[in-house]
């Protein structure tokens, strides 16, 4: 397949503004209806948006990094990049349903390719319980939050809470505690990705919970439940020498 019709997204960084205004004139710049994939200059943040955005679009996503991190995305190179785009190796990313719950009997839908976390919204320790498939597994967890994390979330906040890398591909989800006080030894679970997971605000008026997934908070929320969104899929493009999978494998050795 041809790339030649290229959509060109940027951050705000001086960076990414640059090569935007490089790349569009070097190969123009494609709108999204007539585009064959979204190139995404910037960091992991954006490429976080353009794959919130291409659930709507189904275009792939080939990220170049302009940004700091840059985990998701590819090295910056300007020349020949329809061809490099064409020889990219592909990952189809679904992302997290999250459905929350809150006090005026309304019902909150985000999407989370990363993960969906929840935050303790005062200075008192967050009460939780957790069912997995319908069945109660922690009946009270105190605690600053808990993330639920994708595969590709796994290296990203999942991470910094010392939870488990998960290779990209496995139907795997991480279930990752944040300061848990009690049960002190629990340190988390890996879960199914087929899974229901539910969690249960205890005490809501005292200790107030917000639930994010990926960057859209949900605050002062009763319940929320967690489901792999089957329905929905991105493309992620990754160069041949360079792919996802060996990313996150290579950061499983980083010492």
């Amino acid at each position: 397949m041809n790339f030649n019709r290229i959509t060109f997204l940027a951050s705000d960084s001086p960076a990414a503004r640059r090569a935007l205004k490089t790349l569009a004139k070097r190969y123009g710049n494609a709108t999204v209806d007539t585009a064959d994939v979204i190139v995404a200059l910037g960091g992991d943040g954006l490429m976080l948006e353009a794959l919130h955005a291409c659930t709507k679009s189904g275009l792939p996503v080939y990220g170049m990094n302009r940004g700091s991190v840059g985990f998701l995305m590819n090295n910056y190179h300007e020349a020949e990049l329809p061809e490099r785009i064409a020889a990219a190796e592909q990952t189809l990313i679904r992302p997290l349903r999250m459905i929350t719950k809150t006090p005026d009997g309304k019902k909150h839908e985000r999407t989370a390719f990363n993960e969906v976390s929840l935050l303790r919204q005062r200075s008192q320790a967050a009460k939780l319980k957790i069912t997995i498939d319908g069945k109660p597994r922690l009946d009270e967890m105190i605690c600053d939050g808990l993330i639920v994390a994708t595969p590709v979330g796994s290296t990203a906040y999942n991470l910094s809470a010392h939870g488990p890398i998960l290779p990209i591909g496995s139907p795997l989800l991480a279930l990752t505690p944040l300061s848990v006080f009690r049960p002190r030894r629990w340190r988390g679970a890996i879960l199914a990705k087929g899974v229901n997971v539910r969690i249960d605000v205890l005490e809501h008026d005292k200790r107030p919970v917000a639930a994010v997934a990926d960057h859209e908070e949900v605050r002062n929320i009763l319940s929320v439940e967690i489901t792999e969104d089957k329905k929905r899929g991105v493309r992620m493009m990754f160069d041949p020498d360079h792919s996802l999978a060996e990313r996150v494998l290579s950061e499983q050795f980083k010492i």
